[in-house]
């Protein structure tokens, strides 16, 4: 395990042609001089081309790297946050630390944030959460994302050095089983959107309460065994959380089991019709909550425009959702006729869904890919179920989904943790409560 604060990079964007930003404040190019004030780099040739406010080429090469002087920020401009979910959208983001710039293989440029990790936490929980949050959530977030990212630098050290390769799909000509992880990233550690874990750098004002509930936890990291454990986190579970195996790899993981997420026991979805009786009611449920000033403290102002997270609705009618799913998949399996879920967990997520179309049939899962294929971004979770309702010949003229949940129900409900921190739970008791079987240790 780690005994030491380590150093991470962090990717900010990649696969641009170009990117502009601005220094605040004087950096220094390895291999070159200083610079300051606004920049433009541009891929050429495979390289990149460092120019500043004049157009004057400061460096050129495979890699950049500016080094901050006397704690001078950056700026990038035009940063895509949200990727593909349904809050997508551009911001000029500013950060600490230093920027490197990478030359891709396709002629495309990544910017990446080297940052220690403490200070690069302090962004994650401010840019995942009000600043206005319960400190016993910031606590908990904080040694939960703190976990993870040493859980995930530990597994790719594992992986270089055992040569062990990443299997994320399984396919046949009529079932596609697919998952997504951070070790999709080859550039850098973790990317800054959801995928990974978000962050926005200094946009996002870091609050007092951010940097308390940092230092309180300095170092302190959720332990199963001899290993920091993989702790996951999402925005509400919708009621009970999930398994690990139904969304990534087929392992099971004592600490990313299912729970109910109530002072009461839920039990698990185990049929179609306890599952469909369980997304259609209302349970109670630490994150099936409605106070706005609970939701407001914990979920950053774009996040707050999705209000239906605990329980949802979506239609399409025939033509919409033959349009998405054959443009989400690639692949035309006609009208579909019907949707059976093939296997789901114990959060009355669908693990494996066979699609009936009038051309062809296929299975697809996990979570995710399922969520991709039925919306144009991502539906909320793969806890849903469809009724197809029909013509008087019979054949589907609206596919009308009903859903419980925010995210993929893995570890720690972000909904769930701020309403018991509300209920004056400590930080302990949470994150113990999302991860059973877990103990704290501070590591460094």
């Amino acid at each position: 395990m780690i005994t030491k604060e380590p150093v991470i990079l962090v990717g900010i964007y990649e696969g641009e042609r170009e990117g502009r930003g601005t220094f605040h404040g004087r950096f220094r190019i390895d291999g070159g001089g200083e610079i300051e004030g606004d920049f433009i780099v541009r891929s050429k040739d495979d390289q990149c081309v460092l120019e500043d406010s004049s157009g004057t080429q400061i460096m050129r090469g495979k890699e950049i790297r500016c080094r901050s002087l006397f704690d001078s920020t950056f700026t990038l401009r035009g940063v895509t946050i949200g990727i593909q979910f349904h809050w997508e959208r551009k911001e000029d983001q500013t950060f600490e630390g230093n920027l490197l710039f990478v030359a891709g293989d396709t002629g495309t440029i990544a910017a990446i944030n080297e940052v220690p990790l403490e200070q690069y936490l302090k962004s994650v929980i401010s840019s995942e959460m009000s600043a206005e949050a319960p400190v016993e959530l910031l606590r908990a977030h904080a040694i939960t994302s703190r976990s993870w990212l040493a859980a995930m630098l530990e597994k790719q050290k594992r992986g270089k050095n055992l040569g062990i390769p990443s299997q994320r799909s399984f396919q046949t000509e009529d079932e596609l089983i697919r998952w997504y992880d951070r070790e999709d990233h080859t550039l850098f550690d973790v990317c800054a959107d959801d995928h990974c874990q978000r962050y926005q750098g200094i946009t996002r004002i870091i609050s007092q309460a951010a940097n308390e509930a940092i230092e309180a936890t300095r170092g302190v990291c959720l332990v199963y065994g001899d290993q920091v454990c993989d702790a996951r986190f999402y925005k509400a579970c919708g009621g009970r959380t999930e398994n690990f195996e139904n969304a990534w790899e087929d392992v099971h993981v004592p600490y990313l089991t299912s729970v109910s997420d109530a002072a009461i026991h839920h039990p698990p979805i185990t049929t179609e019709h306890e599952a469909r009786r369980w997304i259609a009611s209302s349970p109670d449920a630490y994150c099936n909550t409605t106070d706005g000033n609970i939701l407001r403290q914990i979920l950053p102002s774009f996040d707050q425009e999705t209000t239906d997270f605990f329980r949802w609705k979506k239609e399409y009618t025939k033509h919409e959702f033959d349009e998405i799913l054959q443009k989400k998949s690639g692949l035309d399996v006609g009208t579909v006729v019907n949707l059976v879920p093939l296997q789901r967990g114990p959060s009355g997520r669908i693990v494996r869904l066979r699609i009936e179309g009038t051309k062809r049939t296929l299975v697809v899962g996990k979570e995710l890919e399922i969520r991709r294929w039925f919306s144009c971004s991502h539906l909320y979770s793969s806890a849903f179920f469809v009724d197809i309702l029909r013509d008087e010949a019979g054949h589907p003229r609206k596919y009308v989904f009903t859903g419980a949940g925010w995210g993929h129900g893995v570890g720690l409900c972000q909904i769930g943790a701020a309403v018991m921190a509300a209920r004056g739970k400590k930080a302990e008791e949470i994150v113990q409560h999302y991860f059973p079987g877990a103990t704290i240790q501070k590591l460094y």
